[in-house]
């Protein structure tokens, strides 16, 4: 629902010399604010760091909050163009030692993540995973919010 603002105009200087502005403006209450329907209902920590050439990322403060240390195994898999992490004993991966999580090539390629690409990781520690979007699923995400909330073509 969009809300009009009505149009601030100022008095004129005549008006604000002779103290005539402030008896004559409609007295208004504060200007509306937005109300967000999406209320924060999860606990979800985000981050937006940069892959480098040879697929890892280099966010600790992510990999802390999960409270993943160095040589912690974890597993990666696709699901609908996003990536779900989470430790696992028999993961093919480990965390390194300076604290930063790999995504293999194969992976990187069929996600279309090249290096220097910023990718959204949601970091969720009550599921104990992290959820790390590439570029081309934030594309559709927001593409598909803008249409929802500004209606037509985003683009």
């Amino acid at each position: 629902m969009t809300s009009i603002v009505p149009a601030l105009v100022p008095a004129s200087p005549a008006d604000a010399a002779s103290g005539q502005a402030a008896s004559r403006r409609p007295v208004r209450g504060p200007l509306p604010l937005p109300t967000f329907a999406d209320r924060r209902t999860r606990q979800t920590v985000y981050a937006l760091p940069a892959i480098d050439c040879n697929g890892r990322l280099a966010d600790q403060a992510i990999v802390r909050v999960m409270g993943w240390k160095p040589g912690t195994r974890y597993a990666i898999q696709e699901h609908g163009g996003l990536l779900v992490v989470d430790a696992n004993p028999r993961g093919v991966f480990t965390v390194t030692r300076q604290g930063h999580l790999y995504i293999p090539a194969v992976v990187r390629r069929r996600c279309a993540i090249s290096p220097a690409d910023r990718l959204l990781i949601a970091a969720e520690p009550e599921e104990r995973r992290l959820v790390i979007h590439p570029p081309a699923a934030l594309d559709v995400m927001i593409g598909d919010r803008h249409r929802a909330v500004l209606g037509g073509d985003a683009t």
